[in-house]
This record gives C-alpha cells, structure tokens and sequence, in this order.
C-alpha cells in the first residue's frame, strides 16, 4: 500500500519529511519551493488515490502560479504538526 492512498498516512508521510528538512536546517522559502514542484509532479504524473486528493488536484489544475505557491504552503502548514518528529 502507497503513503498516496490513505490520507492521514500522506499527511504523516510529509510531516515526517518536513521535520527531516527543518532538523536539517532547511529555510522555510525552501521548504516552500519544494512543496510547491512536489504538488506541480503529483498534479502532473500522479493519479489521486483518494478523494481529498482529488479535491487538491482540482484545485491545483485551475490555480494561477501563485495559489498553487499558496496551496503548497497551506500543506507545509497542514501538516507540521503530523509525523513522528
């Protein structure tokens, strides 16, 4: 089974990885940047295997440059507090 096809278990999966990231002294802007070309494959190259990933590729597909940048951001946010630290 895929971290993509359960929700809480993607959100665990990217709170641990941003943890990783921070621990290793990476800067927010960075962490940003990242998060949005990791949204722009998924939306890309990845089918969505749930339906809250559905919603976000939706959105992502009719968002402009910047809301897609906000809509990557708002996942970093979403998930800092998930994962095992």
């Amino acid at each position: 089974m895929s971290v993509l096809d359960n929700w809480d278990q993607w959100k665990n999966f990217l709170g641990d990885r941003l943890h990783h990231a921070e621990g290793d002294g990476m800067k927010q802007e960075a962490v940003g940047d990242l998060a949005y070309e990791i949204g722009d494959y998924l939306a890309k190259q990845v089918d969505p295997k749930n339906d809250q990933e559905k919603v976000l590729a939706d959105l992502w597909s009719v968002a402009s440059k910047d809301e897609q940048h906000a809509i990557a951001n708002m996942m970093v946010k979403l998930v800092q507090n998930n994962g095992t630290r």
